[in-house]
């Protein structure tokens, strides 16, 4: 039985035609970093513990790159409207990329931006929510939420930053 030279070709060409043709190669997939479970629980625990070295009940939120939640700790005593404010502030400096803190102090000083208040449920323009930056690139956001006035609550998430290793820490100067 002998195979015909064109079978060979045609089966070869096939073979070459499928492997170059295909528009998804491992090249152009794209990479994203990711908060490790671990390390974000570590990071949401010393918040909580900072407040309570305070003398504060809070609640801690922490969301991924995509805005869902990857851990959230309440403390004892902590009130349970904190476990919504916490989260929505995490999701908030994650979407909006920034301080939840300067958002909310924008749109008292510029009435036009109001709407952003209102771009979702999940929106909450309140302090006490930083983006978790690292290495340049938004990976999540944290939340705290609890504390009697926002200074508080960013002290806490600013103890998370640190656990991190975020490129900012957003401590006061």
């Amino acid at each position: 039985m002998t195979i015909r030279p064109q079978l060979i070709t045609l089966c070869i060409s096939t073979l070459l035609f499928i492997a170059f043709a295909n528009p998804l190669r491992a090249q152009d997939l794209l990479t994203q970093k990711l908060l490790p479970l671990e390390l974000s629980t570590q990071a949401a625990m010393a918040a909580v513990k900072k407040c309570h070295e305070d003398g504060f009940k809070v609640s801690v939120a922490i969301v991924d790159q995509s805005g869902l939640l990857k851990v959230q700790l309440k403390a004892d005593g902590a009130g349970p409207h904190t476990l919504d404010s916490s989260r929505r502030k995490a999701y908030t400096a994650n979407s909006l990329r920034d301080s939840t803190h300067k958002y909310a102090v924008l749109v008292t000083q510029k009435p036009e931006l109001e709407s952003l208040a209102r771009l979702n449920e999940n929106i909450l323009l309140l302090g006490g929510g930083f983006p978790i930056k690292i290495g340049g690139e938004v990976v999540g956001g944290i939340g705290v939420g609890g504390a009697p006035g926002i200074e508080f609550d960013e002290i806490c998430a600013t103890a998370a930053l640190k656990v991190f290793k975020a490129d900012e820490t957003y401590e006061k100067k």
